[in-house]
């Protein structure tokens, strides 16, 4: 692979002294004057009602986090400091879990627990930092990271979240900096940990910067076969089946030799390029030279058939999986369950789904699977009847699925559902996020309601949620459409006073 220019400084990265990310520069945690609030000290219970206390006092938090969100800091500390709760890791937890995609009224909290004398373990540190992290907020980032650093509460998870987080932002540099780091934070400088940020580089598409350092750094750490893996993985994510074939020949003519999970990536990169008889020949080898395909594989070739619509073919593959002691997933009944719903045969459908409620352990219906059935819905009562069946087998919805739920609702304009799905959507903790403002913004609109999605859009930018291209092009047409209303309004306001002076006269 050539050496791009973009990467000369990544070079330089590879052999410097650590660069220390977190300095004494960094905006300090607490901005403002810390007030001892005199709150309980944690004390532990298994009294089931203590915890459905601490459960509503979460619910309590959030909601007046919700109201003061327009208020000053200091004034939300005080607020906060009039609630009569018990701190606990559980209750801290549970409070920001509440807020993953709002980070100023998490962050405002996390600084109210510290200020007051309470010390969160690193599982709650971790979390606020994820939640920065999700939304871009470095600064802030990096004044948890320092405050972590300075109590010793740095740990691989932490770590891992940090990593993720640059390499989602595309801030490879600070990623690879933050990797040199570690000794300094107490962690150790292995393989593992450079496996995982050649991972997250390449599940960000910064494949050439990992596999420009995989090659940089040879000596240092060892070119094993699981390493190679995942620059493989990352040219097939990336969908450069060109880049891959090269990587294969690469792997193929070295000394470590393709294993299970070479040919797996491999066939699963195939598959997605449309090379579906290419990778059932490659699956077929598998089986004659006596290495045994593994259930990710038989998945992979089952998606495969079922997107180029040789269903028939799945069902075949499925049916000698269970000969051949390679026993289906929940995974390789979503696939078939995905396609058949997209054609309509529901009876098939339903049957499969009767198969993986009777099969159970890793069999049963996910969030996944009834997320296809509600896709297919066609009326509201279809889809309260598969949420029934969902509820039924205790299966946990997903941000994802309440999204699936409001654009499905908002289509039907059956505003009751909208409404209550938004709601249960906030007290879960899973939005709402960019997408389920996306579309109440447009729902709205094109039931007419503009002033109802301006609210809507106020409020996402309101919580540093960037919206979409569309989203803006839309706001602008509803802005100028409103305007033009407004003076439709006052110029037959002004005709209607003209009159009533005139009869007057």
């Amino acid at each position: 692979m050539s050496t791009k220019q973009p990467y000369r400084k990544i070079y330089s990265l590879c052999s410097f002294q650590p660069i220390y990310l977190l300095t004494n520069k960094t905006t300090p945690l607490f901005p403002l004057p810390i007030q001892n609030y005199h709150r309980q000290t944690h004390t532990k219970s298994d009294d089931f009602a203590a915890n459905a206390c601490e459960e509503n006092a979460a619910l309590k938090v959030q909601t007046l986090l919700k109201i003061e969100a327009q208020k000053s800091v200091s004034d939300i500390f005080q607020s906060l400091s009039q609630c009569n709760f018990t701190l606990s890791e559980d209750f801290i937890l549970d409070v920001l879990k509440r807020h993953r995609s709002d980070w100023k009224p998490a962050f405002t909290f996390f600084k109210w627990v510290l200020a007051g004398g309470y010390s969160p373990k690193t599982g709650s540190f971790n979390e606020i930092l994820d939640i920065l992290g999700r939304m871009r907020r470095f600064d802030e980032l990096n004044q948890v990271l320092d405050e972590m650093s300075k109590r010793g509460l740095v740990n691989e998870r932490t770590y891992g979240i940090a990593i993720n987080r640059y390499a989602a932002a595309h801030k490879v540099e600070d990623a690879i900096e933050f990797f040199y780091k570690r000794k300094d934070l107490g962690l150790e400088l292995d393989l593992i940990a450079f496996q995982t940020l050649l991972v997250c580089l390449c599940r960000f598409k910064h494949v050439e910067a990992a596999e420009f350092l995989f090659h940089n750094k040879k000596n240092e750490f060892k070119h094993d076969i699981k390493t190679r893996n995942i620059i493989l993985n990352g040219w097939c994510v990336l969908g450069s089946l060109r880049e891959a074939k090269r990587f294969w020949n690469d792997i193929v003519t070295s000394k470590c030799k393709p294993d299970k999970f070479t040919y797996g990536i491999f066939i699963n990169s195939l598959c997605k390029s449309g090379k579906i008889s290419t990778a059932v020949k490659l699956f077929q080898t598998m089986w004659e030279k006596g290495c045994k395909p593994d259930l990710a594989i038989c998945n992979s070739i089952i998606d495969g058939l079922c997107f180029k619509k040789r269903i028939p073919e799945a069902l075949e593959i499925f049916r000698e999986m269970n000969e051949r002691d390679c026993l289906p997933d929940v995974a390789t009944y979503n696939s078939l369950i995905k396609h058949l719903c997209k054609i309509r045969r529901m009876e098939k459908v339903f049957e499969l789904l009767d198969e993986m409620e009777t099969k159970g352990d890793g069999c049963l219906p996910n969030a996944r699977t009834y997320g296809y059935l509600l896709n297919s819905a066609k009326t509201p009562e279809e889809a309260i009847g598969i949420l029934e069946r969902m509820n039924k087998n205790g299966c946990k919805m997903l941000g994802d699925t309440y999204n699936l739920l409001l654009r499905l609702f908002m289509s039907w304009d059956n505003q009751e559902r909208v409404k209550s799905t938004w709601d249960e959507m906030e007290k879960s903790g899973l939005g709402p996020d960019q997408r389920s403002y996306t579309i109440m913004i447009h729902g709205l609109f094109e039931r007419g309601r503009l002033e109802d999605a301006l609210c809507y859009f106020n409020e996402m930018i309101s919580k540093s949620m960037v919206p979409e291209p569309r989203t803006n092009l839309l706001v602008d047409a509803m802005n100028i459409k409103l305007k033009e209303k407004r003076k439709e309004l006052e110029k037959k306001e002004m005709t209607k006073k003209g009159r009533s002076n005139e009869n007057t006269r």
